[in-house]
């Protein structure tokens, strides 16, 4: 396989593979790093893009819930005070994993 190759799985998995192209600067690094990892180019390569893929979706995921959030202040005008956000959040690192979050007020 080439070193541009990412064979994501096993072909069993049903994966495909992908080309990468990369720059001779880039290649080398991944190669030495690899070799001190022991482990291959394309589990490297995988590897970084799965971490890269759920680290980019859980920033889509809070985009979108502050979005939602907003709108629904806008819609509702319901917010808690930064004081009583703040008191509760002291609760919960105090350990009382139970304690209720402060009410929203219009």
């Amino acid at each position: 396989m080439s070193p541009g190759n990412t064979n994501m799985a096993a072909p069993s998995s049903g994966a495909v593979t992908t080309s990468l192209k990369l720059d001779p600067e880039l290649r080398d690094r991944l190669r030495r790093l690899a070799d001190s990892r022991r482990r291959t180019p394309n589990w490297l390569m995988r590897e970084a893009i799965a971490q890269y893929l759920a680290r980019e979706e859980a920033r889509e995921r809070l985009r979108t819930d502050a979005l939602a959030a907003w709108a629904e202040y806008e819609a509702t005008g319901r917010q808690a005070t930064g004081e009583a956000v703040d008191a509760w959040l002291a609760r919960l690192e105090a350990g009382e994993a139970d304690a209720a979050p402060p009410e929203c007020r219009g």
